[in-house]
C-alpha cells in the first residue's frame, strides 16, 4: 500500500518567539533558517526547514508535515482518505510555497491534529550549519525525529484506523507502565521507515497535545554538551540523563518555552521490518530519566548525611 516515508517538518505556535529562537539554535544547536511573515523557521540538516514556528497563543503543535515518496502515492493516500470519510483538502500555492514542498494536501487526525501530506520538500540553498555541535543531528531517511502524542478520549481503535490503515505507519511496540497509584501510562510506537518510531501515542495526564519532539544527534558528546547548556542558562528539565528500553536512545529531556518537551539522545536503534517483532514492555525507562524534583531531593539528602 501506499505510505508516508517521514515526519518532514513540524509546526508550533508559540507565545514567546525570542525565547524560542534562543531554545532552538543556543540550547539545542539547531541552525535559524528564515525569517517568516508570522515567526520563523530552524534547520537540523540539509533541508529548507524541519520546525516552523509561529506566534500566537497555542504554545503547542499546530501541524505535523509528512512527505510521500511520490505524487502518485500522495494521490492515493488521499484517495484512501476521502474513501474512509476524512476530509483533506489540497493546499494552494502559497501554502505550497510557505512549507517548501511541490504538494500539500491538508486533513484532520482522529484526535483534531492537523496533518499535512507533501510531496517534494525542497532541500535548503546552503548547507546545514550548527554553532554548536560537533556532530550532526541524525535525520536523512529517519525524517526529522519523533514525537508523542496525547490522545484524550480518542480510542486505540480509532487512531490505528488513520494512521496505519490509511497513512501506512507500522507498529513498533507498545509500554505499558503504572507510574503511580491508579496512573497507567499505555503508549503505542509507530514507524514509517527504519526509525524506531516517528509518532507515539498515548492518554497520559499531561496539558498539551505533544508531550515532546525528539532531536537525534550523531555524537554522543553532544548530548552531554547540550545538557550543561540547558543547565547552565537554567532552563526547565523534565527528565534526567537515561535511556528507554524500546528504541534504547540515551537521553534527556528538557521543557520547550511553552511549556512541553525535548527528548535530546543519541543512539537510538533501527528497525529491520524484515526481523523485528512487535513487544509489549513493562516499563518506559531501562535507567535514569528522573524528575528533576526527585533527583535534588535525594542530593539534598546526601549532602545532609555528609554533614551529621
Amino acid at each position: 500500500m501506499s505510505k508516508v516515508k517521514e515526519l518532514a517538518y513540524v509546526g508550533y505556535e508559540v507565545s514567546d518567539l525570542a525565547a524560542w529562537e534562543h531554545f532552538g539554535v543556543d540550547l539545542l544547536g539547531m541552525q535559524f533558517g528564515e525569517k517568516t511573515t508570522s515567526g520563523f523557521t530552524l534547520r537540523t540538516d540539509h533541508k529548507a526547514h524541519r520546525w516552523v514556528v509561529e506566534a500566537g497563543a497555542a504554545d503547542d503543535l499546530v501541524v505535523s508535515g509528512y512527505e510521500v515518496a511520490s505524487e502518485p502515492e500522495l494521490d492515493a493516500i488521499v484517495q484512501g482518505l476521502g474513501s474512509a470519510g476524512f476530509e483533506v483538502t489540497e493546499g494552494d500555492a502559497a501554502l505550497a510555497a510557505d512549507r517548501k514542498v511541490d504538494r500539500i494536501f491538508v486533513t484532520t487526525d482522529p484526535m483534531g491534529n492537523r496533518v499535512e501530506l507533501v510531496s517534494g520538500f525542497a532541500d535548503a540553498e546552503t548547507p546545514f550549519e550548527s554553532t554548536k555541535l560537533l556532530g550532526s543531528f541524525v535525520t536523512g531517511n529517519g525524517g526529522a525525529g519523533h514525537q508523542v502524542l496525547l490522545t484524550g478520549d480518542v480510542s486505540r481503535e480509532e487512531y490505528l484506523a488513520f494512521y496505519v490503515d490509511l497513512l501506512g505507519f507500522k507498529i513498533s511496540d507498545i509500554i505499558v507502565e503504572e507510574v503511580a497509584p491508579g496512573i497507567v501510562a499505555d503508549l503505542i510506537f509507530l514507524h514509517c521507515n527504519p526509525r524506531h518510531h516517528t509518532v507515539a501515542f498515548g492518554n497520559l495526564p499531561f496539558p498539551k497535545v505533544a508531550h515532546h519532539f525528539m532531536l537525534e544527534v550523531s555524537d554522543i558528546r553532544d548530548v552531554g554538551l547540550a545538557y550543561d547548556r540547558c543547565l547552565d542558562a537554567r532552563q526547565p528539565f523534565e527528565m534526567t540523563l537515561g535511556m528507554h528500553p524500546n528504541d534504547r536512545m540515551f537521553s534527556f529531556y528538557v521543557r520547550t518555552p511553552s511549556g512541553f518537551n525535548v527528548e535530546y539522545g543519541w543512539g537510538a536503534l533501527l528497525i529491520d521490518d524484515e526481523t523485528w517483532e512487535v513487544k509489549t514492555l513493562d516499563r518506559l525507562h531501562s535507567w535514569g530519566h528522573r524528575p528533576p524534583q526527585v533527583l535534588a531531593e535525594q542530593l539534598a539528602h546526601t549532602a545532609t548525611d555528609e554533614v551529621h
